[in-house]
């Protein structure tokens, strides 16, 4: 039986998931070296940094000791609570919140949100929460898996077949996956600059965006 309660809470989802979820290896390694190298590149041991959608706090617990202060977010108290009990190199703040919890008038100079755009259905909105989260100047960094073009692998055919099936039956998030040009435009709509882009992998394409908020 579909449990449709399920599908319509994604915190009660990634609780479910979330002791399996941190056993998973990293799917390309080599994409993810390169995102946090050039993640590095922007942070600086003065910055204040806010990552939202953490999981299980693996990307936190390898930048935070680039910066002066860490928060990790994830509306998945599953998670949470795995990242929290992992070994750390440096402090960080992890807690159970979503982009709504933090809106109450922090910000930071870097807002982070790897693997995290495409699972949530009103971009703009989202977007514009997240415009609040940055200082004047600021940077946001995103990693969004995009709406992949033709010619598609047989691999990937086979999976954007499944996906829908997968989420009627309660196995699978829901996910948009927008064109990169869809997602850079909303982007830019919610107040940034877009200055660095790339896809890490390629395939489907995940793209890499490094925003400035305008002052």
């Amino acid at each position: 039986m579909t449990d449709g309660t399920m599908m319509r809470d994604p915190a009660r989802f990634w609780d479910k998931l979330s002791t399996r979820y941190a056993k998973m290896p990293v799917r390309d390694e080599a994409a993810y070296a390169t995102t946090l190298e050039r993640t590095r590149f922007f942070l600086s041991p003065a910055s204040e940094v806010l990552e939202v959608g953490c999981g299980t706090g693996t990307t936190a617990l390898s930048l935070a000791s680039a910066v002066a202060r860490y928060r990790a977010t994830d509306i998945s108290g599953g998670m949470i609570e795995i990242a929290r009990a992992k070994p750390a190199d440096a402090p960080v703040e992890f807690a159970q919140a979503g982009l709504d919890d933090d809106g109450r008038g922090a910000t930071y100079d870097i807002v982070l949100a790897f693997n995290l755009l495409h699972l949530i259905g009103d971009l703009d909105a989202a977007l514009v929460q997240i415009a609040a989260l940055v200082r004047p100047g600021g940077l946001f960094i995103s990693k969004t898996i995009c709406k992949p073009t033709e010619p598609l692998s047989w691999k990937l055919r086979l999976m954007l077949v499944a996906l829908p099936v997968m989420q009627m039956i309660g196995k699978a998030p829901d996910v948009q996956l927008r064109p990169t040009d869809t997602h850079e435009d909303a982007i830019e709509r919610a107040g940034f600059d877009i200055l660095e882009r790339g896809n890490y992998p390629a395939s489907p394409p995940s793209r890499f965006i490094v925003a400035r908020k305008r002052a």
